[in-house]
């Protein structure tokens, strides 16, 4: 993977646009819960029923995909010199663990809602996981800029191509 000074346009884009999606998912979940395990007691599968919950979550995960081959193809840009080594080995597991939630959560939500598969408890478990991470990794990015002032939020707020 290429390293970059700065995360392009099209990145910046993409972030906020996953953000926006899936906090969007997150907030129109409430009673999800209950009518996946309707579906799957049913046996429905197919598009009946769908709400906006679950078209923001498929279209939360489309842009994820691009996401991820976008920026293995673009690059993502190294730390900021001089950030301590344990910062970089937490902002990297950290991206990780980001990222792993972002295509297992709307995964497992589409196995259920469409193809019936018992997940629905883990996709919620695992929701309420990935708006603690992405919670975690907001609050980081603002210390990291408080503490360090180095221009770590400014990188995802300004393109540098």
């Amino acid at each position: 993977m290429a390293r970059r000074e700065g995360y392009s346009a099209v990145q910046i884009g993409l972030h906020w646009l996953t953000a926006v999606l899936i906090l969007g998912a997150y907030l129109l979940s409430d009673g999800m819960g209950d009518a996946l395990r309707a579906r799957v007691q049913s046996g429905a599968t197919g598009t009946e029923g769908n709400t906006l919950h679950v078209w923001l979550g498929g279209a939360a995960f489309l842009v994820i995909l691009i996401r991820i081959v976008v920026r293995r193809v673009m690059g993502a840009p190294e730390a900021p010199a001089g950030t301590p080594p344990l910062w970089e080995k937490a902002a990297t597991w950290g991206h990780r663990l980001l990222y792993a939630l972002m295509v297992l959560v709307p995964l497992g939500g589409a196995l259920t809602w469409y193809g019936g598969l018992p997940l629905g408890d883990g996709h919620e478990i695992a929701g309420t996981a990935l708006m603690l991470v992405a919670g975690g990794h907001a609050v980081a990015a603002m210390l990291h800029e408080a503490l360090r002032r180095d221009g770590t939020m400014s990188r995802m707020l300004h393109p540098r191509d």
